[in-house]
C-alpha cells in the first residue's frame, strides 16, 4: 500500500484552502442553492470540494473520496480501492455561516478512514480565531496527539459539573424530552445547528484559548440522523481524545459502523461526552 504523508497533506490543504476561503468569502455575491434536504450548496462548496480533492489525488491516486457533494473514485458506491483507504471530505461545514457577512462557524474537513476506523483528520475555520483569523485541527494517525495550530493539546477530561450541551436539530423540529431534563438538571443547551464538525471538536479539546471570542467546551454532543460528512471527522477526534463514543442507544462504537456505499450515508444517532450524567439523561429519554 502506498504510504501517504499525512502531514504534508494537512498542511498543503492549509495552505491552498486558507486564501481560497478568504477569497469567497470576500465576494459580494454567491451562487447559493437549496438542496433536496434543505441544506445550503454554494459556488464555494464545489469549488473547494474539487480542490480537496486534486490535494488528496496527489499522494493517494486510488482511494475512494466521498464527498457531500458527490463521490469520487475506483468502485465508487461499492465502497472499495487498491488501497481500501477512504477519504471523507466536507468541503464548508456549515455553509449557512458561511454564506453569512456575519458567520464564523465553518469549516473545511477531511478525514481518512481505514478498515472502516477514522485514523487521520483535518478541520480548517478559517474565522474563528482572533481578528478572524484562522483555527487548525489536525491527527496525524492513531497514536498522535491533537494539534491545534501546530501545538499539541491534550483531549478534555471527564467532567460531572454541568455546562454547555450540543444537542442540535434541524429547524423547525419540536423539542426533545431530554431537552427538558438537561435543563432542570442545569445544563446550558446549544440547540441551533452552525457546525456540526466543531461542535464535536469542542467535546474532544479546548478550543477557548484559540478562538475570540471563546468558542467554550461542550459537555456533550448529540445528534440524529447525522450524515457521514458531518461526523466522522469528530468521531476521530473523539477516539484519539478516549472520549465516551456511542450511539443514541448507549451501544458503544469503535468504528464507523454504517455502510459508506450509500448515496447517503447517515449514522443513526451519534454521541460522545465527557460528561457520563449528560450522557445517561440522553440516553434514557431516547430508550422511551
Amino acid at each position: 500500500m502506498r504510504r501517504v504523508d499525512i502531514p504534508s497533506l494537512w498542511r498543503e490543504l492549509e495552505r491552498v484552502l486558507t486564501p481560497m476561503l478568504a477569497e469567497f468569502r470576500s465576494k459580494r455575491s454567491l451562487r447559493v442553492e437549496r438542496k433536496a434536504d434543505a441544506t445550503l450548496l454554494s459556488e464555494a462548496d464545489e469549488a473547494v470540494q474539487a480542490q480537496i480533492i486534486r490535494s488528496v489525488r496527489a499522494v493517494d491516486p486510488d482511494g475512494v473520496i466521498l464527498g457531500e457533494e458527490g463521490a469520487h473514485g475506483r468502485d465508487l458506491l461499492r465502497g472499495c480501492s487498491s488501497t481500501g483507504r477512504i477519504w471523507i471530505i466536507d468541503p464548508i461545514d456549515g455553509t449557512a455561516q458561511f454564506v453569512k457577512a456575519d458567520g464564523r462557524e465553518f469549516c473545511s474537513v477531511v478525514c481518512l478512514v481505514e478498515d472502516h476506523r477514522p485514523v487521520a483528520a483535518f478541520v480548517l475555520a478559517p474565522e474563528i480565531g482572533p481578528d478572524r483569523t484562522p483555527v487548525c485541527v489536525r491527527l496525524n494517525g492513531q497514536g498522535h496527539a491533537i494539534e491545534i495550530n501546530g501545538r499539541q493539546v491534550a483531549g478534555l477530561a471527564a467532567t460531572d459539573e454541568p455546562q454547555t450541551v450540543s444537542v442540535t436539530r434541524s429547524s423547525g423540529t419540536q423539542e426533545r424530552s431530554y431537552e427538558q431534563q438537561l435543563t432542570s438538571h442545569g445544563y446550558r443547551l446549544k440547540t441551533r445547528t452552525t457546525s456540526q464538525t466543531l461542535d464535536m471538536v469542542r467535546v474532544c479539546v479546548d478550543l477557548s484559548p484559540f478562538t475570540e471570542p471563546a468558542l467554550e467546551p461542550f459537555g456533550l454532543f448529540f445528534r440524529r440522523r447525522q450524515k457521514i460528512w458531518d461526523g466522522a471527522a469528530g468521531l476521530c477526534f473523539a477516539f484519539a481524545a478516549g472520549l465516551f463514543v456511542a450511539d443514541g442507544s448507549g451501544r458503544p462504537r469503535t468504528e464507523i459502523d454504517i455502510e459508506l456505499g450509500l448515496e447517503d450515508p447517515v449514522f443513526d444517532s451519534t454521541l460522545i461526552a465527557t460528561d457520563s450524567v449528560a450522557a445517561q439523561i440522553v440516553v434514557a429519554a431516547s430508550e422511551v
